[in-house]
C-alpha cells in the first residue's frame, strides 16, 4: 500500500487528532464502500419497479461498481504519488457524493454505469490507501482499535443502506438517491479537515531477495482471496432481490434482510480478526470458509423466513471478516517485512477487485440467460468458497513435492 514520507511516527497533535484520522478512514469507507457499493442492493427492485432500467440493465449497472473498484485498486498509489493519500482521499469522496447525486437522474444507462463505474474508482481508491494513510499516525498501542474501526465502517454503511434507504423511498426513488448523496457530503465535510497533513507519497521498493522468499506461498494467497470475491459477489449483490422478487417478498422486506446483512457485516471484521489473532490466519481462513460453504449451501435450499434471516447474519459477516484475516496470513507469511506485507496487501485488493469485476459481469450474464435463478448463483458462490479450502490444503503439498 501507499504510504506517506511523513507517516513514520504517529502525529504530534494528540489524542484528539489520533481520534479525528479514525473518524476521517472510518468515514471513507463507509461512504466509498459501505455506501457507494451497497446502497445499490436495496435500490435494484425499485429501479426496476419504476422502470428507469429493465432488469437485465439494472444488474450489470451493478456490477459496473466492481469493474471500477479494480481501477481505483490499479490507481490509488499512482494518484497518492502525484495528489499525496489526503488530497486523494477527499478527491474520492467528493467523487462519491457526486456519483450519488448523478444517479438521481436517468438520463440513459450510459450515464448511469460512468456513474457508477466512477464511484467504484471511488472505492477501490480508497481501499488501497485509508488504512496507510490513518494507521501510522496511530499510537502502536490503539493500532488495532483504529483497524477494526476504519473497516467497521464498510458494515456500518451496509446497515445505514438498509435502513435509510428504504425510509428514503418512501420520499420516492429520486430523492433517495439524493438523500444518500446528502449523508455523504455531510462526511466528507465533517472530516476534511480530519484527515492526517498532506505529504508527497513516496513508492516504496522491495529487493528481489526480499520478494523471491515464499513466492508460491504468496501467489496461494491471491488464489484463495480470488476465489473469497467470487464466492462473495453473488450474495452481496442478489440478495435483496432474491428476497424482493425470488420469493415475492417485497422490495422493503427485502431491504429488511439487508439490515441483517448489515449487522452481520459490523460484527465480521472484528469477530474474524479475533479469530486470526487467537489461532492463526491459515486456520482462520479453512474453518471460517468451511462455515461460510455450509452457510450459503443452506441459503442456497432453504426458504423458510427465519432460517434465510439467520443465514443472511452469518453471510453478511464474510466481506468485511476477511480483510483483516487475510492480513492476518499475509504477516504470518512475511513477518517483519513491513514494506513486502504492505507491496502483498496492495496486490491482493487488486486481485480480489479484478476478481469480483469479473464475478460480477460472468454472475450477471448467468442471471440474465438462467431466467433470473438466484439460487444457481448461490450454488456457484458456494463452490468457489470449497475451492478456497482445497487450494489452501493442496497448494503446499505441491510445493513439497517441486522442493
Amino acid at each position: 500500500m501507499s504510504t506517506d514520507a511523513s507517516l513514520s511516527t504517529p502525529s504530534a497533535g494528540g489524542q484528539a487528532a489520533v481520534w479525528r484520522h479514525i473518524f476521517a478512514g472510518f468515514s471513507a469507507s463507509l461512504v466509498g464502500i459501505g455506501l457507494a457499493r451497497f446502497a445499490y442492493t436495496p435500490l435494484l427492485p425499485p429501479l426496476i419497479q419504476a422502470h428507469w432500467f429493465a432488469a437485465s440493465d439494472v444488474v450489470y449497472l451493478g456490477a459496473a461498481n466492481l469493474a471500477g473498484y479494480l481501477l481505483g485498486a490499479l490507481l490509488g498509489r499512482p494518484l497518492a504519488h502525484r495528489l499525496t493519500n489526503t488530497h486523494t482521499l477527499r478527491a474520492m469522496m467528493v467523487l462519491v457524493t457526486a456519483a450519488f447525486l448523478a444517479c438521481a437522474f436517468p438520463v440513459s444507462v450510459a450515464w448511469f454505469f460512468v456513474w457508477r463505474l466512477l464511484s467504484g474508482v471511488a472505492g477501490g481508491t480508497i481501499m488501497v490507501l485509508v488504512a496507510a494513510t490513518v494507521l501510522p499516525h496511530v499510537p502502536a498501542d490503539r493500532k488495532g482499535l483504529a483497524s477494526g474501526a476504519i473497516f467497521l465502517g464498510l458494515g456500518v454503511g451496509i446497515a445505514a443502506s438498509g435502513t435509510i434507504v428504504p425510509l428514503l423511498l418512501n420520499l420516492g426513488l429520486r430523492n433517495t438517491w439524493i438523500g444518500i448523496a446528502i449523508l455523504s457530503a455531510a462526511l466528507t465535510l465533517a472530516t476534511w479537515y480530519g484527515w492526517p497533513r498532506a505529504t508527497r507519497s513516496h513508492a516504496a521498493h522491495t529487493s528481489a531477495a526480499a520478494m523471491a522468499r515464499n513466492p508460491s506461498v504468496v501467489r496461494v494467497l491471491y488464489a484463495e482471496y480470488a476465489l473469497m470475491a467470487i464466492g462473495l459477489v453473488p450474495t452481496m449483490v442478489f440478495l435483496v432481490d432474491f428476497i424482493a422478487r425470488g420469493l415475492g417478498a417485497g422490495a422493503h422486506v427485502g431491504a429488511s434482510y439487508w439490515i441483517l446483512y448489515g449487522v452481520g457485516a459490523i460484527s465480521g471484521a472484528p469477530l474474524y480478526g479475533f479469530v486470526a489473532d487467537r489461532f492463526g490466519g491459515r486456520l482462520a481462513i479453512r474453518v471460517l470458509s468451511l462455515l461460510q460453504i455450509v452457510v450459503v449451501a443452506a441459503f442456497v435450499m432453504s426458504s423458510n423466513p427465519i432460517v434465510i434471516g439467520v443465514l443472511t447474519l452469518a453471510i453478511g459477516s464474510f466481506p468485511p471478516g476477511i480483510v483483516p484475516m487475510m492480513l492476518a496470513r499475509i504477516h504470518e507469511v512475511v513477518p517483519h517485512d513491513h514494506v513486502r506485507q504492505h507491496k502483498i496487501w496492495s496486490r491482493a485488493t487488486t486481485t480480489f477487485a479484478a476478481s469480483q469485476a469479473i464475478a460480477g459481469y460472468t454472475y450477471s450474464a448467468l442471471f440474465n440467460t438462467s431466467g433470473g435463478n438466484h439460487r444457481l448463483l448461490f450454488a456457484i458462490g458456494a463452490v468457489a468458497l470449497v475451492f478456497v479450502v482445497i487450494v489452501d490444503y493442496v497448494a503446499p503439498l505441491f510445493a513439497r513435492e517441486r522442493a
